[in-house]
């Protein structure tokens, strides 16, 4: 069974390397913010964490699973597209993009705990036509040290790599060393849980193992 990951992001993609999976990577042709901003019109307040990252991923699986099927170049496969948020003082975050965005995130959050939300969203595809979909959000808790000094969130921040991540921080890489406590599956920090993953493909009917295509070492 092949699996299609509706995202660019280097994380998601070593995640699912790691865990025996090589999937096709596309990147989803979604803008984010005004699919945010058009569904928080709908309803006439403003999303939950737990939303955005539901409709995101949604978004993005969908518009993958569309232009697959529009140049039938998928057969049997499943298509997922994932959204990560971090929250702490009941505040969304996402990517900061800027170094004074990602320092001012640092300063708050630094010594202190906070909510990281993925969102999945899961197409099953049959003979290259779109079926069943299921979704899930996982929540994770992620503490920071309280000792981090100024001239090391300068070197972080200095490397690029707090600009392109939601809560400006990875656990995977080089900001690990700055988060003292996970509560909750790891690996939905790094932006898509792998258990979370697996059930979503037992509901539709497939094994988890029919997804592995990496040799084993």
């Amino acid at each position: 069974m092949r699996l299609y990951l509706a995202s660019t992001s280097p994380a998601r993609l070593m995640l699912l390397r790691s865990a025996g999976v090589e999937p096709v990577t596309l990147a989803p042709d979604v803008d984010e913010d005004a699919v945010a901003a058009e569904a928080a019109r709908h309803s006439g307040a403003p999303l939950t964490p737990h939303r955005v990252v539901e409709l995101l991923s949604r978004a993005k699986a969908e518009a993958v699973s569309l232009a697959l099927t529009r140049a039938g170049d998928i057969g049997d496969g499943l298509v997922l597209g994932g959204d990560s948020v971090f929250v702490i003082d009941d505040v969304i975050y996402g990517k900061p993009h800027t170094s004074e965005k990602a320092r001012e995130r640092w300063q708050l959050q630094r010594g202190r705990t906070g909510q990281l939300f993925s969102g999945h969203w899961l197409i099953d595809h049959t003979n290259g036509v779109a079926g069943q979909a299921v979704g899930a959000v996982a929540v994770a808790d992620v503490t920071f040290a309280d000792d981090i000094g100024d001239a090391e969130l300068d070197a972080y921040i200095a490397t690029g790599e707090p600009l392109f991540v939601a809560g400006a921080f990875t656990i995977d890489s080089l900001g690990a060393p700055f988060i003292t406590h996970i509560d909750g599956d790891p690996s939905t920090v790094v932006g898509l849980s792998l258990p979370t993953l697996r059930r979503l493909v037992n509901r539709l009917g497939h094994s988890w193992p029919s997804l592995w295509n990496r040799p084993s070492n």
